[in-house]
């Protein structure tokens, strides 16, 4: 039987490859994914170890008292204050065993390029001084060209910061730390593997008394790295480190410790990305099982009197079934081999991508561990083998005087009574518990979601053959219509078996369903967000800081008189607690903000709040039990209580938050008063001159971020996009094997219709009329997978909406018809195309032998 189940396998090349390509593909996804993952991890983890190679003890400012000063937070002149100064570093130089102590300041500075945008992203923009040894060199940032920062005036750039930004040695860098453009010389380039400079950040160097000038006070430090001399325990070390510390407001760390730690947050950071892949990688195999199943289901059926003649010389039911699941497995263990070679071509492939996005991985050599090549061959195998285990029930339930019955004999088609209960029951679950998922509110319940929508799409695939008549007739109709009896023949010849329709269908199902749900869904938030900024902003343009570090009030005073501007008011916010909760509490200029906002007042109005009190969200009012006229006592983030009257309640409003009032009350509980947005409207509607006017008299300051609603569209647009075209992008190879599905299911179909479409030509069907036939059978078979797979994906979106309305009440399903129109019309390219090969081999059948072929 060993030997039978390797001959089949070499006599079906041709008709086995398609089924090895689905599994060769979907292998190839687990592979790519698990080599990535580990490659990317190992480059990580080895780029961390070096920064970390001369690191016995970190030493960090800290604030473990919840109700001391902050010794880490701005103070009010907006600098940073810590405990670690010149004498605390002297005295752990004293400390045995202490080879050296290297004192660093860390802050952000973002730098404008020679085209005056701004380079890097955010908070990965780092800012460090620069620490000569006595060779005048910093190790941890080996020069490339010119030397370190060494005045007040001076600069250093990583070389990829430089480049981005367009600067040379001897240019004038123009930067800003938390507002004011400042100006200094570059002197130097630096070559650095920091991940958040390479992953799309910058990287500027100053010297020392110049950092601590920018981000802390004079003779302050962020950090103390201590260094150990050759033979010193660390663990010893750290203690005697923490001997000298002052009390709760540093911290010391050992060198172990901080590197078991980046290897946890390196692991967890792997592991999101590595298990959002495998998912994708699982749809792409699960829907290859479809394929496998049909494939297998085929060949047992075209291969009846063969079993058939092993059970009658006395080959037994176990051993027909180890036959089949023994070629199932060889098919398996072939693609799999294949599958890991592509898959590593993948992962490199993926990397470079990355990286080309500005995922900045470090460099590193490609990682193969054993875990994934036993993994990738293994999910290979056993997908391969469970999709063939029913077949191979199937095929041992052949009796032997089947062998005397004729080839040509139609398979018998079993009930699909209890197959179509099943499906009922289980879509009737799905069903209930999507309906269920549309009553509720909260993002916590996206699980109970994503079980609703696996529950509902297995149970509609299991009912796929109970749908595939009426919809297929449907199509026939139209089909017959237009293409007369090629049309005819081919609605015949998809109703013919309705299991093996559904399967090939819902190989194509399943990617629609997702496609079309995270379309329906992103582009539905896309046209609440839209909403949202229209009715609750009419300011022209939304004013804030790329690193939310704020505005200067002082500067924003200018932009309200410059010529063209309407009306402006500043935004600046805080938290409250009262009783177990917590909100946040936005101040603003009253007599402004009802030209620049849409408010929508349930109780009370604008008038009450500028006589005095706050007006609060109509979500936060429910939740506290609060009405207009109320009074209430809230403890503000500085520990301080304040009694305030709720003066009125308005509709949820994401400019505002929980509660609005006047900067008045909010300004004594900041540590430093700071604007967090500014809305300025523009009397003749805003333009490039006027956003120019603005970022001049905000000082120019490459932190600056003035957007207009059209600026701000765009920027949600293009979030939501790049997920919406990811999911694209990883389910196109789900795609691309149901494609292989429905090329695989019709080669086969052709090879068991060989005399009957032999006894076509004979009767006068032409060349044409066969591969007419043979690709409306495709275009049916692929628009029944297309119209189920985008109804229920339409249906789960309208169920799983209002968690996604729970972020912003302006969500609505809006149907994107362009998009829809577009995924049937993929659907129908996909049945023409993947009926070429088939449908050409079936009109070049011979006629004379098609009709006597056995």
């Amino acid at each position: 039987m060993l030997r039978t189940a390797l001959r089949n396998v070499l006599a079906h090349k041709a008709r086995l490859m398609m089924t090895a390509l689905a599994v060769l593909l979907g292998v190839a996804f687990v592979a790519g994914t698990l080599i990535f993952s580990d490659t990317v991890g190992e480059a990580v983890k080895n780029a961390s170890a070096r920064n970390l190679k001369d690191v016995a003890v970190s030493v960090q400012a800290a604030d473990e008292d919840p109700d001391a000063p902050s010794s880490v937070g701005p103070g009010k002149d907006g600098k940073r204050a810590t405990a670690l100064d010149d004498k605390l570093a002297d005295r752990i130089r004293a400390l045995p065993g202490v080879r050296s102590v290297r004192a660093n300041v860390t802050g952000q500075a973002t730098l404008a390029g020679t085209d005056d945008q701004p380079i890097g992203n955010g908070w990965q923009n780092i800012a460090t001084n620069y620490q000569p040894g006595k060779d005048g060199k910093d190790s941890r940032y080996p020069l490339v060209s010119g030397r370190g920062p060494a005045a007040g005036d001076e600069i250093a750039l990583a070389e990829t910061t430089a480049k981005a930004a367009g600067y040379a040695l001897g240019d004038t860098v123009r930067f800003a730390t938390d507002g004011p453009v400042l100006k200094k010389k570059l002197v130097g380039l630096v070559r650095t593997d920091d991940p958040q400079v390479t992953a799309g950040g910058s990287l500027a160097l100053f010297d020392t008394a110049t950092a601590q000038k920018l981000f802390l006070h004079a003779g302050q430090f962020d950090e103390l790295i201590v260094a150990a001399a050759p033979g010193t325990d660390q663990h010893a070390l750290t203690a005697k480190v923490r001997e000298v510390l002052p009390a709760k407001r540093a911290r010391a760390t050992s060198g172990s410790e901080l590197a078991a730690e980046q290897s946890r947050m390196i692991a967890e950071s792997n592991s999101a990305l590595s298990k959002t892949l495998l998912t994708f990688a699982g749809i792409a195999l699960f829907v290859g099982i479809f394929i496998i199943a049909n494939t297998f289901t085929m060949l047992i059926s075209q291969r009846s009197r063969e079993i058939a003649l092993l059970r009658a010389v006395g080959a037994s039911r176990r051993q027909v079934v180890r036959s089949v699941l023994a070629e199932a497995a060889l098919l398996g263990l072939i693609s799999s081999v294949v599958g890991f070679a592509l898959g590593t071509g993948i992962a490199v492939g993926l990397r470079a991508v990355l990286d080309a996005n500005g995922a900045g991985f470090p460099d590193g050599p490609l990682v193969i561990s054993p875990a994934a090549v036993l993994s990738a061959l293994g999910v290979g195998v056993v997908v391969t083998v469970l999709a063939a285990w029913l077949p191979s029930r199937k095929a041992a339930k052949i009796a032997p005087v089947e062998a005397l019955s004729s080839v040509e004999a139609p398979p018998k088609l079993r009930s699909l009574v209890v197959r179509n209960v099943i499906g009922s029951v289980i879509t009737a679950l799905g069903v209930a518990v999507m309906l269920y998922v549309s009553t509720l509110k909260s993002g916590d319940d996206l699980p109970t979601a994503m079980l609703g929508s696996a529950v509902t799409l297995i149970g509609v695939i299991i009912l796929a053959p109970l749908l595939s008549r009426p919809l297929v007739s449907l199509a026939g109709l139209v089909t017959t219509r237009l293409f007369g009896i090629g049309g005819k023949l081919a609605k015949e010849n998809a109703l013919r078996n309705p299991r093996r329709t559904a399967a090939t269908a819902s190989a194509l199902m399943i990617g629609l369903t997702l496609i079309t749900g995270m379309t329906v869904v992103g582009h539905s938030a896309q046209i609440g967000m839209d909403k949202m900024a229209a009715t609750e902003m009419t300011a022209d343009y939304r004013i804030e800081t790329t690193t939310f570090t704020g505005l200067d009030p002082e500067l924003s005073k200018k932009v309200a008189h410059l010529p063209g501007v309407e009306a402006m008011a500043p935004l600046r916010a805080t938290g409250y607690a009262i009783g177990d909760g917590f909100g946040s509490i936005t101040g603003t200029d009253l007599s402004q903000i009802g030209k620049l906002t849409r408010l929508e007042f349930t109780q009370g109005s604008l008038d009450a709040v500028r006589a005095g009190g706050i007006a609060v969200a109509q979500k936060e009012a429910k939740l506290r039990g609060w009405r207009a006229g109320d009074t209430a006592t809230l403890e503000f983030n500085d520990k301080k209580k304040a009694k305030v009257k709720v003066a009125a309640v308005y509709k949820d409003n994401e400019t505002f938050g929980d509660a609005l009032a006047d900067v008045s009350l909010v300004d004594p509980h900041l540590t430093q008063v700071k604007n967090d947005k500014l809305l300025v409207k523009a009397a003749g509607g805003g333009s490039p001159a006027l956003a120019k006017d603005i970022r001049r008299a905000l000082g120019d300051s490459p932190l600056l971020k003035i957007q207009s609603h059209e600026d701000l569209r765009k920027e949600n647009a293009g979030q939501i996009d790049t997920i919406v075209n990811m999911v694209y992008g990883l389910l196109g190879m789900a795609v691309i094997i149901a494609v292989v599905g429905v090329v695989n299911t019709l080669a086969m179909s052709v090879f068991e219709r060989t005399r009957e479409i032999g006894m076509l030509r004979a009767i006068g069907l032409a060349r044409s009329g066969i591969k007419q036939m043979v690709r409306l059978e495709s275009v049916v078979i692929s628009l029944f997978g297309a119209v189920l797979g985008i109804g229920l994906g339409i249906f789960l979106a309208w169920a799983g909406g209002s968690l996604v309305g729970s972020s912003f009440p302006t969500y609505e399903m809006v149907l994107p018809w362009g998009r829809i129109g577009l995924f049937l019309l993929i659907a129908l390219v996909v049945g023409v195309l993947a009926a070429l090969w088939p449908a050409r081999r079936a009109a070049r059948l011979n006629m004379l032998e098609a009709i006597g072929a056995e």
